[in-house]
């Protein structure tokens, strides 16, 4: 069908999204997330971007993608990470995690107390639940780890979550009739009767920041514990092992990794990690390839048009 006698998009959505301009979308997600978008999640995005055209009052999908190309279009691309990402978490999420992390709890602690710097990072925090899971898990331990040398970086992908997850306002019924007391010991009343916002001593741990996993790693050092779970899979296998073999330069010896509920490590870096748990790796002595400063999903030959370039990473850092 020639392009001045194509529908316009209506009730149906993909009447509005041509197999070329499918495969060429789902590349365009693959190359700067990537997230693999099959054939089978083609109604899917068509759902989801099909809100964006109408926002943007748009008449079909070569529009959107013309604009996503364009010199202004930095702020759409950023709309569409938002689009296609799934944030689907909650507080205590996988509890078996949150048990081996008071496990773990006594020993940060100790160190922290002796002056040692202790470093967690929630790789894909989502709206931040699990980041103050975390903290919420360490403070029940040791209320007075805000005072020491201990802080978790949280990050993830989708900006908009991020700013979620600095308010750290959520509705009461997401909280859930299983979530430990521990927790309840750190909300407090939000603004509206429905809501909690978590206590200023759990965020005083927290630094949330948005970062594309694939991107440089605008800081440096190494953590003692790393979540990244239920993010992966979502990867392509080349893409996976190389984000955990990444991964594992940036944990100390001994330190831990925590995979999500559906994820089991690439046996091609068992040297790497040890298991020690339900989805939950030791780092071993191995010393860790360099890091390779960014990754290019699916070992993609041909790099990004300048236009269609992942965001420039993001200038924080943790100390």
């Amino acid at each position: 069908m020639s392009r001045d006698r194509r529908p316009r998009l209506g009730p149906d959505p993909a009447l509005g999204l041509t197999d070329a301009e499918f495969a060429a979308m789902a590349q365009r997600i693959h190359r700067e997330t990537g997230i693999v978008i099959g054939t089978a999640k083609r109604n899917m995005l068509i759902a989801r971007l099909a809100h964006r055209l109408r926002d943007l009052a748009l008449p079909d999908f070569a529009a959107y993608m013309r604009l996503l190309d364009s010199p202004g279009g930095e702020a759409e691309r950023r709309a569409l990470v938002s689009a296609i990402t799934t944030n689907v978490t909650r507080f205590y999420r996988e509890p078996h995690h949150f048990a081996a992390l008071a496990e773990l709890a006594p020993g940060l602690s100790a160190r922290a107390r002796s002056g040692a710097r202790i470093r967690l990072w929630s790789a894909g925090c989502s709206t931040g639940q699990e980041a103050y899971s975390i903290a919420a898990t360490l403070l029940d331990h040791d209320p007075t780890l805000d005072s020491r040398d201990l802080r978790i970086l949280a990050t993830d992908i989708d900006a908009e979550v991020i700013e979620t997850a600095r308010r750290g306002v959520y509705d009461r019924r997401s909280i859930g009739p299983e979530t430990p007391p521990t927790l309840h010991r750190f909300l407090r009343d939000g603004p509206q009767d429905h809501q909690v916002i978590t206590a200023p001593k759990l965020r005083a741990l927290i630094r949330f920041e948005t970062l594309n996993l694939l991107d440089e790693w605008p800081f440096h050092g190494q953590f003692d514990i790393i979540f990244c779970r239920n993010v992966v899979i979502y990867f392509d296998p080349e893409t996976r092992h190389a984000l955990w073999r990444r991964i594992a330069g940036r944990l100390v010896e001994e330190g831990r990794l925590f995979l999500g509920h559906s994820e089991r490590m690439d046996s091609r870096l068992d040297p790497l990690f040890a298991p020690c748990g339900v989805t939950q790796y030791r780092r071993t002595g191995i010393a860790a390839p360099p890091d390779p400063g960014q990754i290019l999903p699916g070992n993609l030959a041909v790099a990004a048009p300048p236009s269609a370039t992942r965001t420039t990473p993001c200038p924080f850092a943790i100390p």
